[in-house]
């Protein structure tokens, strides 16, 4: 427990349903990264393009970005996709992670 009471948790979760993935934070929604599923070179769907990333704007500029993006292809590398990305956050993040390169589509 922190000097003024328990810290906030979150969490990146993966909505297959609707294409994304969201920071949640105590149980609530603050960011999502969209993405879609697109054929590979073999026709099978090995690619996620993300192509949006929102943090709610009450919440920006305390690194909630960097944790969803971050919780994202950590995810996507379990699935065995590749990350092709459209949206400027995502691919800054690739760039500035080097652990991440092997990801890129």
């Amino acid at each position: 427990m922190g000097q003024y009471g328990p810290m906030p948790t979150s969490d990146v979760l993966h909505n297959a349903d609707e294409s994304r993935y969201e920071l949640l934070r105590d149980g609530v929604e603050i960011g999502i990264a969209e993405y879609r599923l697109l054929a590979g070179d073999d026709g099978d769907q090995t690619v996620a393009e993300f192509h949006h990333t929102l943090i709610h704007q009450t919440e920006r500029g305390q690194g909630h970005a960097e944790r969803l993006v971050r919780g994202a292809p950590d995810d996507v590398r379990t699935r065995q996709l590749r990350v092709k990305p459209t949206c400027w956050y995502v691919d800054q993040f690739l760039v500035e992670h080097p652990a991440y390169a092997d990801l890129r589509a």
